[in-house]
Formats: C-alpha cells, structure tokens, sequence
C-alpha cells in the first residue's frame, strides 16, 4: 500500500553537515594556488553549485578565462584542501535525530549533493548512519544544481514522486532546483544564507537547522507512524 507520509531529499552540506565554511576555505586555498584572488564572501555566495558551475561562475566575476585543464586542476585541488579540513567537519545538531525520526514516520529520504562521491560519502560517514542510505553525488547526473537532476534522480531512488516530496537545502541554488523539479523547497538558515534569500528562491518552509525541523516536522505532514 502506497504511503501517504512525503519524502524528503536533503543537501548534504550546510543542511545535515557543518561543512559550509570548510568549503569556502578550500576554494579560496585552491584558487589563491592558481594566483586567483577572490574575497572569502563572493566564494560563499557559489557554494552548493557543483565544482565545474563554480569554477565558470567565479570566472566571470573576475573577468578571467579558465581552460578546461585549469577548471579540473581546480575541482581536484578543493577536494584535497576539504579533506585536509574534513577532522573540522560535524553534523548539524538535530541532523541525526531529524533523519532517525523520518526513518521511525516511514517517510522515505535520500541525499543529493553537487560533490563528487569520494568526498561526498567521507562527509555522509559523520552522520553514522545504518542501512543503505540512498546517497545521490554531481558524478550520476549530467548537471548539479541549480539543475534539478540530483533531486530527480534522489527521487528515482527512493521509488517516489518527486512533486510529492520535499527538498531540504541551505542555498538558494537548492530551492531553485526544488523549484525546476516541482518539488516544495524547505530552507535552513544553518549555510549562511538569510531567511529572505531563501524565501525568495522558493522556500516553502526555513527553520535554522536541521534540530528547528525536527521540532516542526507536523508543518510538512510528516508523524511518528
């Protein structure tokens, strides 16, 4: 019998893992290699879009042309400068609570991320959790977000309609996505972005973090079954 409890497709980080800031260092490390200088705040306002997307974003704010090697040299270096951060790296309070409740309410959930898998699952270990969780990362979709693919393909997963699921992201490149695969985007302020921004691209509901959310979770329909 089908259930009538929605699904849920998390972002991964800055949504269930405090990783924003780690991020922003990385990019800001790897580029500073490639004599590429950029103020910490404009790398902050690309994070959540996959590395090739923020590579081409960043270019055109400073006015510079990356080649292709020099975009993947790029991707590489911030992977190995997060994972040099990784030890920094906790989930968000609430964040394994929020996901153990949802498991106990029969709602299904996923993961989707614009990382590669290899940095994304190192991420996805902290959280701890048991089974096979169906973890969605930039390398099984042909674009990140602000695309909608990662969700559609969480959603694939799952077995589940993605119009009758919720997307949970920090960024507004989340809600965007949410918004082109016409799912209900919910928003947490937990990234760095603000309660209007996120409003603004699409949020149906923001709490502050993952913790906020499980508090309210009878605002999206979803209870202990």
């Amino acid at each position: 019998m089908k259930s009538n409890v929605p699904a849920v497709l998390f972002d991964l980080d800055g949504t269930l893992v405090d990783s924003v800031y780690q991020h922003v260092s990385a990019w800001h490390e790897a580029l500073l290699d490639e004599g590429i200088e950029l103020p910490i705040w404009r790398i902050h306002r690309r994070i959540g879009m996959s590395g090739g997307l923020f590579v081409r974003a960043l270019a055109r704010e400073v006015g510079r042309t990356i080649d292709d090697t020099t975009r993947a040299r790029l991707v590489r270096a911030h992977a190995q400068a997060y994972l040099r951060r990784i030890d920094s790296v906790r989930p968000l309070p609430g964040a394994r609570e929020l996901l153990a409740e949802l498991t106990r309410a029969h709602a299904p959930w996923a993961i989707a991320t614009s990382g590669g898998r290899d940095v994304a699952m190192r991420s996805v270990a902290l959280l701890e959790l048991s089974g096979d969780v169906p973890v969605v990362t930039r390398d099984e979709v042909p674009y990140a977000k602000p695309n909608p693919d990662l969700f559609l393909r969480a959603a694939e997963r799952l077995g589940v309609a993605v119009e009758e699921s919720f997307v949970v992201g920090d960024s507004v490149w989340d809600l965007l996505a949410a918004q082109r695969a016409r799912a209900l985007g919910v928003g947490l302020l937990s990234g760095g972005y603000g309660r209007n921004e996120l409003e603004f691209a699409g949020a149906y509901r923001v709490y502050s973090e993952p913790a906020d959310m499980l508090r309210r979770l009878d605002e999206l329909g979803i209870r202990e079954a």
